[in-house]
């Protein structure tokens, strides 16, 4: 484990090419992504937002260009998000999104696939990774270690916006999110417990001290749950997921990605 510092100083650039395509998931939903090729042809990275987001957003969008400096990304909007159909689950059958994505991933000729999740795509990508297999690092940026977290108060208005009638409406109305009614059965396999199934892939944890959603006690937890080989990194002032993520974080996240295949 090691302690990082990240810049907070944003820098503007202009957004790499991404070709949009629609992908369809195991069970027939309709998928909203975009490919954006790299110079490096070997290694694609899949980039999954958090929940309420898009990989349309600017944040996202930032995001998928840096990493694009080290390899293919496949970026994509969950089930109930967005352009893409179905409704979200919240971390549950959204790993067969990202199987769509890694497959896709697979079948444009990417040898060396890397799941990189923000939030609730942190938690998809770990449990994707552990209970599906198929790719060769993970990297989980801000994502809970367990459900039902109601421990700050972001996460008591997200828990509303799930479970209550008024809080879905809200939520498609005015993040274009569709939210399935009722509860999980069974309950999903939390992603601390799905962190052990990972290796010998590498797992990178990354979370912030200044996170608003989730304290540091999931990410150690996380961290605790995986195998070798792990990794984590506190990173001082960050708060959570995209919107927080500096490009300075970003290209050491990418760095990290490389050389675990160089």
């Amino acid at each position: 484990m090691r302690r990082a510092s990240s810049e907070h100083k944003l820098v503007f650039m202009p957004f790499a090419p991404n070709f949009p395509v629609m992908l369809r998931t195991e069970d027939g939903i309709r998928i909203d992504a975009a490919h954006t090729p790299s110079a490096r042809t070997d290694l694609g990275i899949v980039v999954a937002h958090g929940f309420t987001g898009s990989w349309r957003e600017r944040p996202a969008r930032r995001i998928v260009h840096v990493l694009s400096g080290y390899g293919g990304v496949i970026a994509f909007d969950f089930r109930g998000h967005g352009r893409s159909g179905g409704e979200s689950t919240v971390g549950d059958q959204e790993i067969l999104d990202v199987e769509a994505a890694v497959r896709h991933a697979r079948v444009v000729g990417y040898s060396k696939i890397a799941v990189v999740g923000f939030s609730m795509g942190a938690a998809v990508g770990v449990r994707h990774a552990g209970l599906r297999g198929g790719v060769d690092a993970v990297v989980a940026v801000s994502g809970p270690a367990r459900w039902y977290y109601r421990g700050t108060k972001p996460m008591r208005q997200v828990h509303w916006a799930i479970e209550q009638p008024f809080g879905r409406w809200a939520a498609r109305v005015a993040k274009r999110t569709r939210i399935a009614r009722g509860r999980w059965d069974p309950i999903p396999m939390p992603p601390h417990e799905a962190a052990a199934l990972i290796s010998p892939a590498p797992l990178l944890i990354v979370h912030g001290d200044a996170d608003a959603f989730f304290p540091l006690e999931h990410a150690h937890q996380l961290y605790a749950g995986a195998r070798e080989p792990k990794e984590l990194w506190i990173e001082p002032g960050y708060g959570h997921a995209e919107t927080a993520a500096t490009p300075a974080l970003i290209r050491r996240i990418g760095k990290w990605i490389s050389s675990n295949f160089s």
